[in-house]
């Protein structure tokens, strides 16, 4: 019998994402997530509470982290420092300079 990846073989990722959104009105969303295209779909779908009123949402930013508890992190960081224009820099850049430690 071969050896498998338990995480490849059930379907789940060990990758996550930290992703921002941003509507026709400007509005920004940041989150995080294992599978990007499914949750960027429910943002566009309307299916996410959090995102269901905002028009036109589109995905401007995406970073890539070792575990979905890695981007979850990042995640609160970036919505602790309440700061539009730090997170405007990071979509600019087209990355997120911050380390976790």
């Amino acid at each position: 019998m071969q050896d498998r990846d338990p995480d490849f073989t059930s379907g789940l990722s060990k990758m996550g994402y930290v992703h921002i959104l941003k509507d026709k009105f400007d509005k920004l969303y940041i989150g995080s997530t294992k599978n990007l295209n499914d949750r960027i779909g429910h943002h566009e779908g309307g299916y996410t509470h959090s995102t269901k009123h905002f028009k036109e949402v589109k995905i401007v930013f995406s970073q890539e982290y070792p575990s979905l508890s890695d981007a979850r992190r990042i995640e609160s960081w970036l919505k602790k420092l309440k700061r539009r224009d730090y997170v405007e820099q990071i979509i600019k850049d087209g990355y997120i300079k911050h380390t976790l430690r």
